[in-house]
């Protein structure tokens, strides 16, 4: 049972220009080869820590075909955590950490989410981010902005429909060029 604070943190990776993937959603442009001098180092054991906070993940559909699809070549990146998937179709499940749902957000929070888990994460896609900014089911932001502009794909932020005042908490640049904005949304 949870017993921090309860919060969820919408984090995507985007590119400059506000695109969290191509047309053809292929993700090499997330290796960068820039090289910000007076930017932090991050280990992979900074970041295997880091993740260790999280306890839920929650993904939509596609994002979840497109993370299988690339599992093939890179593994599975969310472990371990439980991973609750919104769809309503019936897609392949291989793990036993996955779990799919489809229903009201509201209900999947309140009754699952809240009494379960502290960390929960919202990894994607945009349609998903959509959904928990409109129902104000969002806590925080966390987005790394990586060195690039795509000119075109998959909007982060597309057509919202209101407004969401933030409060930035924290900036941190890498020294592969990459810029992690933290904000808390305002409600």
């Amino acid at each position: 049972m949870a017993t921090d604070p309860f919060k969820i943190t919408i984090h995507m990776v985007s590119s400059l220009d506000g695109m969290i993937a191509k047309k053809d959603n292929s993700v090499s442009w997330f290796e960068t080869t820039d090289n910000y001098e007076k930017g932090v180092a991050m280990s992979d054991h900074d970041a295997a820590d880091f993740l260790k906070t999280v306890d839920c993940y929650i993904m939509g559909a596609r994002t979840y075909e497109h993370a299988l699809e690339l599992s093939k070549a890179y593994g599975w990146p969310y472990g371990d955590v439980p991973t609750i998937v919104l769809s309503h179709r019936k897609l392949p499940i291989n793990k036993p950490n996955i779990q799919l749902y489809s229903g009201d957000l509201h209900q999947l929070v309140n009754e699952h989410l809240k009494p379960n888990y502290s960390n929960v994460w919202v990894v994607g896609g945009a349609v998903l981010v959509k959904d928990f900014l409109r129902n104000n089911l969002a806590d925080e932001i966390r987005m790394p902005i990586l060195p690039i502009i795509l000119g075109n794909g998959t909007p982060f932020f597309d057509q919202i429909g209101n407004e969401h005042p933030l409060h930035l908490k924290g900036v941190t640049a890498y020294k592969n060029g990459m810029v992690e904005l933290l904000y808390e949304i305002r409600k």
